[in-house]
């Protein structure tokens, strides 16, 4: 007689308790990210909205708290696209540990020309994945202070397509804004899975997971004034697309189960169940050319020289 598991189904609209448990989302203030944070809110858990605009995370904090009865909330200025900061933020959680982190943030630009941070780097490379890349980095100590503590990457589906230029990926000889965010993406997601590895090779409890939101429109979103708001017309009009894609509250189901689903491993990759792009979260099978760990490699290094740190460096 097989054993029978005594965890019930997976619910998105019941989520676990995490009481005494803290959790980071980048970029918690809008977007997906909002909805991370406004889901992540609802278990009892502390939840820290890092954002580099404060008046744009003091409206999301009070979105959230009138939406949560009694929910423990707050937020921390943080902007992946000032390298230097980063390392200020560990004193700025005024935490002992932390139980999860999802990296979130990111930057989308539509057109040209080329932009860059103030370190000199592509604005998406260097805030996507050299930002959150560096993050890791100086929060490692908080999170090897927590029993299971688990760093939740946000790819995207626009990565499937694409593939990393390892002689360019700053993009300056070929600079075209939808794939070079495409790309972003890509590199968080081999930075995720790499990292992963190294934190099984160093005997840490930590655990990372890349996760994707499928497709996510505004239009199918249900409003959170102010943070977002969906006029009748637009829902009108989206409603024949929700056949093959979601909100962006249903876009942060897979990054919530993997902070909260202890059946979630390190190293998987959770998307949508149906194609990828809509439904409830489900373990995938990893993408062909993200299992190339060489590429993964390569960029780490990359990723080291250019930020100056490197997560598996800092651990406890």
């Amino acid at each position: 007689m097989s054993p029978v598991s005594s965890a019930p189904p997976w619910n998105v609209h019941r989520l676990p308790r995490a009481d005494g448990r803290v959790f980071l989302v980048t970029g918690g203030n809008a977007g997906i990210g909002y909805f991370v944070a406004e889901q992540l809110s609802a278990t009892g858990a502390t939840v820290v909205l890092g954002s580099r605009n404060p008046t744009k995370a003091e409206a999301a904090t009070a979105s959230i708290r009138a939406r949560v009865a009694g929910a423990r909330v707050r937020a921390v200025r943080l902007d992946l696209a000032d390298l230097a900061s980063l390392r200020t933020v560990v004193d700025s959680l005024k935490v002992e540990r932390l139980d999860a982190v999802v990296h979130n943030a990111g930057v989308a630009l539509d057109d040209p020309p080329r932009e860059e941070t103030g370190d000199g780097h592509e604005l998406m490379f260097g805030t996507n994945h050299l930002g959150h890349f560096a993050l890791t980095h100086w929060l490692m100590p908080l999170l090897s202070a927590a029993p299971a503590a688990r760093v939740v990457t946000m790819g995207s589906f626009a990565a499937k397509s694409e593939r990393l230029d390892l002689d360019d990926l700053q993009s300056r000889q070929d600079y075209r804004p939808k794939r070079t965010y495409g790309r972003s993406k890509l590199a968080q997601m081999h930075f995720g899975l790499a990292l992963d590895r190294r934190l099984r090779a160093a005997g840490s409890a930590v655990r990372s997971v890349v996760v994707h939101p499928g497709g996510a429109l505004d239009s199918l979103t249900p409003s959170r004034p102010p943070i977002h708001v969906r006029p009748t017309s637009a829902r009108l009009t989206a409603a024949p697309a929700a056949l093959l894609v979601q909100g962006k509250h249903a876009g942060a189901w897979p990054a919530v189960r993997a902070v909260l689903d202890p059946a979630v491993r390190g190293g998987q990759l959770w998307g949508p169940r149906v194609f990828g792009l809509r439904g409830e979260p489900r373990n995938e099978p990893l993408w062909n050319h993200l299992a190339d760990t060489s590429v993964a490699a390569r960029l780490w290094d990359a990723s080291r020289d250019l930020t100056g740190v490197a997560p598996d460096t800092a651990l406890a």
